[in-house]
């Protein structure tokens, strides 16, 4: 019998270290206690696993610390008994029932800092049939025949950069893995290589060896301390079993990998961009053509591809393309990551197979709205992405589909929303973001994402006018025609999809100077019910600009004037006295 405990960014957030120190102070080397990555559950964490052998015999949830005592002692006598009220509950299971994990294959399962784990569950197979069996030509049509298509968010046939890469004159060639993620609401990315760093290595090295490329750079987020850590550690394990460097495993192909950690720029995640990072320069985006793949890192042609794309490509040499192909729809094959968080009851890290509705996902997986209040949209696609009315929930997760809507399915950020959501507030947000992101390039980006901003301000301060809505319009399709890149060319989705599914909200914000949601404070008005107010005083205490006023128990006032609109007095009043209009 051994434990497992889960210890990527969100177990260690939630106080898995804490618990593998205690469990390891009380059983001593009685017990082995293993680490793995993220399981996916994070709205359970931190999670404890008890095998026994291979056979997961007991899943502990939600332990603390104070636990740790209690679970050593049910695993020296194996009974489990009494710490009945930390196992999952069978609802709970279902988040993981419902899902088809290929990219995700050996996330909560392995220990990421053991390649014995990793080559105990299939892993560097794929590598040594590719270098013993394939040429690059097979490989390339290997992946042609899977359909898979670039997971970074544009969707772009894997096969045909690859093919491109190959065929481009040059000698030196370069395969660059991007793990720039910095969409909010996203950590498919930084999970995976927390959870499964081989499998990046090993889909990359496919990948080199399918273009011709010599050496493979991972660009990482320097926000991502634990991820470059134990992908620095697979590096070097990889290093001394001769699957990276000089003539890997007697075949003669030569590559080396290394790490380069970003600044946390957004704009980075496009592939120019990373490119000018890459060679010293500010993150700035390059005209097209030259594609990467013909002038890229150093003028030299260049293949880029995100993690999530990498992850799957192990498997699918293992598995044969057809096997990857037969999963998903016609237009989109596969599976597809996503970080599913908001308002919903069960967030976490989710892979489904192609054609799944995002209700399934929403309801199904991630099992409803948390406190039983309706769900109004889903934001797909992070800044870039849009807002998906309930109305439009039964969309299949598939490339064509989703841009119907006017959202994109991006690299699988889905922010779910209930009814308490602002949805102009939430525009506001994204392109608060954006506009703060644009590294200033072109005047669309620089400028429109700006006005678009101004104007959303304007409209979440009650000082809105009709003809603002024109305005936008016209800013969002003059930035999208207009913009260099993908971050500006992308930027009005959040704004264009909720004027187009939420309209009435901008108008309500303009006309009637009211947010339903009671999101944006300077439209909100603070009342006190006399009937309801008991003269508590609570208040009065806590109003930081003095503006409640009134004797002890008797109802008390607020002063229009001098109230900032903070929403303390709501907050602590136990007589649900305070209205808030």
């Amino acid at each position: 019998m051994h434990i497992v405990i889960g210890e990527g960014s969100c177990g260690i957030a939630a106080g898995a270290l804490k618990i593998h120190h205690a469990l390891e102070k009380i059983l001593g080397e009685k017990i082995k206690i293993k680490s793995t990555g993220c399981i996916g559950m994070c709205f359970l964490e931190p999670i404890v696993d008890i095998y026994e052998g291979e056979k997961l015999i007991k899943r502990l949830v939600r332990v603390s610390e104070k636990d740790a005592e209690n679970i050593a002692e049910a695993v020296k006598i194996a009974d489990f008994s009494k710490i009945g009220y930390l196992e999952i509950s069978s609802e709970d299971e279902e988040f993981l029932k419902r899902q088809t994990r290929i990219a995700l294959r050996n996330c909560g399962k392995i220990d990421p800092s053991s390649i014995e784990d990793y080559r105990k569950n299939g892993g560097y197979k794929s590598l040594e049939k590719v270098l013993e069996k394939m040429s690059p030509e097979e490989v390339i049509e290997e992946i042609k025949i899977s359909g898979l298509a670039g997971r970074g968010g544009a969707g772009f046939p894997t096969w045909f950069k690859w093919n491109a890469a190959r065929s481009a004159a040059g000698g030196k060639k370069h395969l660059i893995c991007n793990a720039d993620e910095g969409d909010p609401g996203a950590f498919m990315d930084r999970a995976l290589i927390e959870s499964d760093p081989h499998s990046l290595i090993e889909g990359m090295l496919i990948g080199a060896y399918a273009i011709g490329a010599s050496d493979m750079t991972v660009y990482v987020r320097a926000e991502y301390p634990l991820a470059i850590k134990r992908l620095e550690k697979a590096i070097e394990q990889a290093k001394k079993e001769n699957l990276l460097g000089e003539n890997i495993l007697g075949s003669g192909f030569s590559c080396d990998m290394k790490i380069k950690a970003g600044a946390g720029a957004f704009v980075c995640g496009e592939e120019t961009a990373l490119i000018e990072s890459l060679e010293g320069k500010r993150g700035m985006p390059r005209l097209k053509p030259p594609f990467p793949a013909q002038k890229g890192f150093f003028s030299e042609p260049s293949n880029i591809n995100n993690v999530e794309t990498f992850a799957n490509v192990a498997w699918i040499i293992e598995n044969g393309g057809e096997e990857f192909a037969k999963l998903g729809t016609e237009n989109s094959k596969g599976t597809k990551v996503f970080a599913l968080t908001g308002k919903v009851k069960r967030s976490g890290l989710v892979e489904v197979p192609m054609g799944m509705t995002l209700r399934e996902v929403v309801f199904d997986i991630g099992g409803g709205i948390r406190g039983g209040k309706n769900i109004k949209a889903v934001q797909l696609g992070g800044p870039s992405g849009g807002c998906i009315p309930e109305s439009l929930l039964d969309t299949v997760i598939d490339y064509k589909a989703l841009a119907k809507t006017g959202a994109i399915m991006g690299s699988g950020g889905m922010v779910v929303m209930d009814e308490d959501t602002c949805m102009v507030g939430m525009a506001k947000f994204f392109l608060d973001f954006t506009a703060e992101e644009s590294c200033g390039k072109c005047v669309h980006c620089r400028l429109g994402t700006k006005r678009m901003q101004e104007i959303l301000t304007k409209i979440t301060l009650g000082k809105g006018e009709e003809s603002d809505l024109e305005t936008l319009e016209e800013l969002c399709e003059a930035v999208k025609e207009g913009a260099l890149c993908g971050l500006g060319q992308t930027a009005p989705n959040p704004v264009l999809t909720t004027l187009k599914y939420f309209g009435d909200e901008y108008r309500e914000h303009i006309f009637e100077h009211r947010c339903r949601a009671k999101e944006c404070s300077a439209m909100l008005k603070y009342e006190i019910e006399p009937e309801k107010c008991r003269g508590c005083t609570l208040c009065a205490k806590n109003c930081p600009a003095k503006a409640i006023s009134g004797e002890l128990k008797k109802p008390h006032v607020i002063d229009k004037n001098l109230c900032i609109k903070c929403g303390a007095c709501s907050k602590v009043c136990r007589f649900d006295a305070i209205l808030v209009k």
